[in-house]
């Protein structure tokens, strides 16, 4: 079974790769593991305050997550695998990769605009060599029509 790992957040882009992977695990009999980040805070207030801050912040990854994981079921795929961690997002998607040797490929939204984004920087250009997987990046440009026919 293919496994095709999108990031979630609340950008566009990430839609349009959400959708791609999608369709593809739809074709291909696969299914989709959705990684929402939680970003560490780049602050340290007391305790309850910081841990205050640390769930809001989980929670709203995780209504994300759980909001594009009801999106895909309703189209008709599959119920994908919803995954929330916290941490730098790069060694973030590095450890899941590692931990989760069936993903077939790790599929990232390109911004319409300007740079394509840090993770399409960082995965696609500087450690694509490295990776266990293929990268799909998929331009932000895309409509439903498109990503049809190239999933």
């Amino acid at each position: 079974m293919r496994v095709y790992l999108a990031i979630v957040d609340e950008t566009a882009e990430a839609l349009v790769a959400l959708r791609f992977a999608s369709r593809r695990a739809a074709k291909t009999d696969g299914v989709v593991h959705l990684l929402a980040l939680v970003p560490q805070q780049p602050f340290s207030a007391f305790g309850s305050v910081q841990a205050t801050i640390e769930e809001e912040a989980r929670a709203r990854a995780e209504t994300l997550a759980t909001a594009a994981a009801g999106k895909l079921l309703s189209e008709g795929g599959k119920m994908p695998v919803i995954v929330v961690r916290m941490g730098e997002d790069v060694k973030v998607i590095r450890q899941y990769l590692s931990e989760h040797p069936e993903v077939s490929a790790l599929v990232l939204g390109a911004a319409k605009d300007g740079i394509p984004g840090p993770l399409v920087s960082h995965f696609a250009v500087s450690a694509v060599g490295q990776l266990p997987c293929p990268v799909f990046v998929i331009p932000g440009s895309l409509d439903d029509e498109a990503i049809e026919r190239v999933s």
